[in-house]
Formats: structure tokens, C-alpha cells, sequence
């Protein structure tokens, strides 16, 4: 049984120092682990907005397939509809977060607030017994001076009794505060336990679940591309052209077919005048020809 022992101005016991060290270890650990958990809660958020944003993707794409149509506008929509997958998987794993990461941490921070207390609970333990000492010694050197004053008997006879109860209740008290202390420790002893234990759970299951999330998403991306490549066909160099492309060529080939095969258009014939000379120069006979003035019945 640890003995107590008044030191300045609270009563002492051997278990000071690791109570102290203990007091240190939990007010570190609730600024960490507040840390953390507004971490955690951080990312839930990040995940919800995530999901919020593959939403409005895929919103966005089906409209835009609806405006294209045609084989163009199938496969925007088959992005759209692949970008409301991933959301609704998106929202799931936040849940998941929610439950296997955010709400962990708050489970710890509960705990180490009640650690807080029972260490509160131990201190307060810890000054009414001090209260009680000190008051038993204030008696007894009230008792002392009343018993060298003659004719105040009586007086000191009440203050011996009043001395007796007071060390009854100190001895409760006593007792009270090295239950508590006991009790702290060893609350405190399977805390550091148990929390070892289910932290490396906790991250272990946070880390599963996001293997599977990023699993489940590269699997549904990937599905998606096969669609996207339908219709398309090879090009020299490996490349690819898209069937609408190879129609509009095609149909361009056709058109440019059709022009080659028309007959020549006929010569366009123009009035020939017996009496205007030939021109001798070549440049000259596609120029315009003017009439002369001087030919009868010609001229104004």
C-alpha cells in the first residue's frame, strides 16, 4: 500500500511521476489525434465532392450526347453514363470512410476524453484528502493551545473529537484516492492496449478500401474504352479513323467521280465577222473585239 506524504501544497504518493508522464502522454495524443481525425473528416468531404463532381461529369456528357447524336453522340453518352457509375461507387466509398476511418477517430478522441476525466476525477480525489490532512493538522495545533490554556477543557475535548472524525474521513479518503489512482492506471494501461490493436485495424481497413475503390474504378474505365473504339478502322501507321470518318471520305471519292465522268461542255459560239481582219496575234484572240465604225449601216 503506497503511503502519502504532504508536499507544498497536495499530498504525494510514489505514483506522482508516472501520473504526471501519463497526464503528458494523453494531452499529446488528443492534439495528434484531433489532427487526424479533422484529416479524416477532410477526406470523406474530398470523397462526397468527388462523387458530386463524376455527377455533374456525366450530366454533362449525356447532354452533350444528346445535342451530337448519331454514332458520336452514343459514345459521349456511354461517358456519361460511365461517369454516373462512378459516382454512385464514389458516394459509396465515402460512406465506407465515414464509418471505417472518420468515425474511428471520433470513437478515440470519446476515449481519451474519458481518460481526461478519470485523471480529473483522481485529482479532485487528490485534494480533498489534501483538504482533509490539512485540516486535521490545523486542529491539532488549535488542540495544543487550547489544552496549555487552563479552564478550556471542554473546548478541548470538542476540538479531540471533532480531530477524530476528521481523520475517519481522511481515512476514507485515502483509501478512496488509491482506489481511483489503481483504477486510472490500469483503465489507462488497456487503453494504450486496445488502442495499438484497433489502430493498426483501422488503417489496414482504410487502406483495403481504397485498393478495391481504385480497383473498381480502373475496371469500369476500362470497359469503356472497348466501346469507345467500336467502328473505328486501321490507318496506315497503326492509327485509327472512325467509320463516320471513312463514310464522309468515301462519299467525297464518289462526288469527285461524278465530276470527272461528265461529257465536256460545248463551245459556246460567238457572231463571226466576214469583214473584221483576223488578229495576227495569238494573245489577242481571246481579247474583246470592238466594230468598226466605218462599215455601212453601222454607224449611228
Amino acid at each position: 500500500e503506497a503511503k502519502t506524504t504532504l508536499s507544498n501544497d497536495l499530498v504525494s504518493s510514489p505514483d506522482d511521476d508516472l501520473f504526471d508522464e501519463i497526464e503528458r502522454y494523453i494531452e499529446s495524443l488528443n492534439i495528434q489525434m484531433k489532427r487526424v481525425s479533422n484529416q479524416a473528416s477532410g477526406l470523406v468531404r474530398k470523397s462526397k465532392e468527388i462523387a458530386n463532381g463524376l455527377f455533374e461529369f456525366g450530366l454533362a456528357f449525356h447532354q452533350l450526347g444528346q445535342s451530337e447524336g448519331e454514332v458520336l453522340g452514343k459514345k459521349l453518352q456511354l461517358v456519361g453514363s460511365t461517369a454516373d457509375t462512378l459516382s454512385g461507387l464514389s458516394a459509396q466509398h465515402a460512406d465506407a470512410e465515414w464509418k471505417k476511418l472518420e468515425e474511428p477517430f471520433k470513437d478515440y478522441l470519446k476515449m481519451i476524453h474519458a481518460v481526461k476525466l478519470a485523471l480529473g476525477r483522481r485529482h479532485d480525489k487528490r485534494v480533498s484528502y489534501t483538504a482533509l490532512l490539512h485540516e486535521i493538522q490545523t486542529r491539532e495545533v488549535n488542540l495544543h493551545r487550547l489544552r496549555m490554556s487552563p479552564g478550556r477543557e471542554g473546548q478541548a475535548y470538542s476540538t479531540e473529537m471533532s480531530i477524530q472524525r476528521y481523520q475517519a474521513a481522511a481515512e476514507v479518503a485515502r483509501e478512496d484516492y488509491a482506489e481511483c489512482s489503481q483504477r486510472v492506471l490500469r483503465e489507462v494501461d488497456r487503453f494504450k492496449r486496445e488502442k495499438a490493436e484497433e489502430m493498426k485495424m483501422v488503417v489496414l481497413e482504410f487502406i483495403t478500401l481504397e485498393i478495391e475503390l481504385n480497383r473498381s474504378m480502373e475496371k469500369i474505365w476500362g470497359e469503356l474504352v472497348p466501346q469507345l473504339e467500336e467502328g473505328s478502322v486501321a490507318v496506315g501507321g497503326g492509327g485509327s479513323v472512325d467509320a463516320s470518318s471513312s463514310v464522309a471520305a468515301a462519299s467525297s471519292s464518289a462526288q469527285q467521280a461524278t465530276m470527272v465522268n461528265l461529257p465536256p461542255m460545248p463551245a459556246t459560239s460567238q457572231p463571226t465577222y466576214s469583214n473584221i481582219p483576223v488578229a495576227s496575234d495569238p494573245m489577242m484572240e481571246s481579247s474583246i473585239q470592238y466594230r468598226d465604225n466605218n462599215i455601212v449601216g453601222m454607224g449611228m
